[in-house]
């Protein structure tokens, strides 16, 4: 079997499959191991599920469990405090874990994938490089710029939500005390008029979970016509137009200043400080993906691949391995594989479409409609419905 894209869905699809007894293959397009700096996530169980139950991973060395849902308001008072344990990692730890877990010898870098194709015998992949590789089952995890979802479904389309996600983080070390410590065990929002930002402690570059030693991850969802003034924000220091996101270190020093002097003017004193302290931010735009299909012969598309989310519900690496964990148990059933993949893509379409449909309520209330009421149950985190429940130990 072949998997297209070793990010943490394909690496989670792959082990499965061969824990499974399947002969399994990654092939990713990047030229290195891959790497999200900054990125943190919302630690969802079908995320950190397998390393939990099959790679005998203790979740505490590589995540941090926060204990309440915290709102400032804009004086920088408690507006609303709850008590919810959540736990936290960053892409790239769970990513070292998870490429750990599997065999570095068949997990194979700069290999683009091109064309697949079905075939008497199953699927068939081509590369870039001239080579093709035929398999019984070719699983496509190649994210929201996904080159196999283009050729299948070349009418799917990333519709812009109209606002991007600024990212960033700071060592606990560089800021003062008394701010790590009023953030160190609560995820915090602040909510204004069509915006919101968020904080949450992950572990450090390093994967450390020591206080003192993490970082503090901040998101912040702004809003940016289409057109001239997502072009600007999308253009970097070199002059570069992107189209998914600026990384570390390239958005243009103008865009950075806006950041910090909007941060300072409307923000709560405490978290305007951790977006002051971020010395590289960057930004990823918020697209939607929607798709009738994930399902072509012996060819399924996984994750981003297949539906795009908005990020409210911390699900979308969730989604990802859910959709692997959902394959394998299909697969695992005695049906023949054709049937197998039928009943998975029902399932899965399902689970897509209505997180799709619930991120986008969700979105629309902060940015849009200035609805977002702290202590609503809908905005809690969770991949099947809000507060799917998350133990500290899964």
């Amino acid at each position: 079997m072949l998997v297209i894209g070793g990010s943490i869905g394909g690496l989670t699809a792959a082990c499965l499959l061969r824990d499974a007894g399947h002969d399994v293959e990654i092939h990713e397009r990047a030229p290195r191991e891959l790497e999200q700096r900054g990125a943190g996530i919302g630690f969802l169980r079908a995320c950190s599920r397998y390393l939990a139950e099959r790679a005998g991973v203790d979740l505490d060395e590589i995540s941090i469990t926060t204990s309440e849902i915290v709102y400032l308001d804009r004086d920088d008072t408690v507006l609303h405090q709850a008590e919810h344990a959540y736990r936290f990692s960053s892409w790239n730890t769970v990513y070292r874990r998870l490429l750990g877990a599997f065999d570095g010898d068949r997990y194979h870098l700069d290999r683009t994938a091109v064309e697949v194709r079905n075939d008497e015998r199953g699927a068939s992949v081509a590369f870039d490089d001239g080579s093709a590789l035929s398999a019984d089952l070719v699983v496509a995890a190649d994210g929201i710029g996904s080159t196999v979802r283009a050729q299948l479904l070349p009418d799917a389309r990333a519709d812009y939500s109209g606002y991007v996600a600024w990212r960033g983080t700071v060592s606990e070390a560089d800021l003062p005390p008394e701010i790590t410590t009023r953030l160190a065990d609560a995820i915090t929002y602040h909510v204004y008029a069509n915006s919101h930002i968020l904080v949450y402690p992950i572990p450090s570059l390093d994967g450390s979970v020591e206080k003192g030693e993490r970082l503090l991850n901040f998101v912040w969802y702004r809003n940016y016509l289409d057109g001239g003034d997502l072009r600007s924000l999308l253009t970097d220091h070199d002059g570069v137009v992107r189209d998914l996101s600026v990384p570390p270190g390239l958005v243009a020093p103008e865009h950075v200043a806006e950041l910090r002097a909007t941060a300072a003017a409307r923000l709560p004193a405490t978290i305007a400080a951790v977006v002051a302290a971020v010395e590289e931010p960057f930004l990823q735009v918020v697209y939607d993906i929607s798709i009738s299909r994930m399902r072509f012969g012996r060819v399924c598309l996984i994750g981003d691949a297949a539906f795009a989310v908005r990020p409210h519900a911390a699900a979308g690496t969730a989604k990802a391995a859910e959709d692997a964990w959902t394959l394998d148990r299909h697969l695992r059933s005695g049906r023949a594989i054709d049937s197998a993949l039928q009943r998975w893509e029902t399932e899965q379409l399902a689970l897509g479409r209505d997180l799709l449909d619930r991120t986008r309520r969700i979105g629309a209330r902060s940015q849009v409609s200035s609805t977002w009421k702290p202590g609503d149950p809908e905005l809690i985190f969770g991949l099947h419905a809000p507060g799917d429940p998350e133990p500290a130990n899964v």
